[in-house]
């Protein structure tokens, strides 16, 4: 934290129930060379990594669909929403927290993973950074039905989509997360699939 245009920065816990919400007041040096004082919410919940799991040969890819009740109480009729796997870092570097994810969510376990940008998702309001990766998956990769993991009340479904079906369902806004419509794309630009 070193901009010359922030000073006395405060911090006040709001709430520390899922993750930390907190109330911060600061002064910021406008455009026109005032201090003008600011406040803002900030949610904490860490930082995460998020896969596409793609087959070319098959023109294939590995997304799950769970319930999402942020989605439910804004409108989305049954607050299932169709995602690219995904997990909080927690203690692990990226790299390995997405080979977890992947292993736990969809039952593939995959070694080669390249990761491709991290990006803020919303930056207004809350401060995690998402590192985005691409791995290839064939069948023989395949230990378990995936799922998710028991103790975190995860009930996810896995999903082996074509393709151009993805980019259809994004078009029709069947696939709303921000998330896998900037993977799927990513893959489409790359010439990936």
């Amino acid at each position: 934290m070193n901009n010359p245009r922030v000073k006395n920065l405060r911090r006040e816990l709001l709430s520390d129930n899922w993750y930390k919400l907190e109330k911060l007041t600061f002064e910021f040096l406008s455009n026109d060379g005032d201090w003008e004082t600011q406040q803002r919410e900030s949610y904490d919940r860490g930082n995460g990594a998020t896969i596409l799991l793609y087959n070319q040969a098959k023109r294939t890819v590995i997304l799950t669909r769970q319930f999402r009740v942020p989605t439910y109480v804004n409108g989305n009729a049954d607050g299932m929403l169709i995602e690219a796997c995904a997990g909080l870092l927690e203690v692990n570097n990226p790299e390995d927290c997405i080979r977890k994810e992947t292993e736990e969510e969809t039952g593939y376990s995959i070694s080669n993973v390249e990761r491709i940008l991290e990006a803020y998702m919303s930056p207004g309001s809350v401060t995690e950074v998402l590192y985005f990766f691409l791995g290839a998956y064939e069948e023989r990769m395949k230990t378990s039905d995936g799922g998710g993991d028991e103790d975190e009340s995860e009930n996810i479904e896995v999903l082996e989509l074509d393709f151009d079906t993805c980019l259809q369902m994004i078009d029709k806004g069947e696939i709303k997360d921000a998330k896998t419509i900037m993977l799927i794309y990513h893959a489409r630009i790359r010439g990936i699939m």
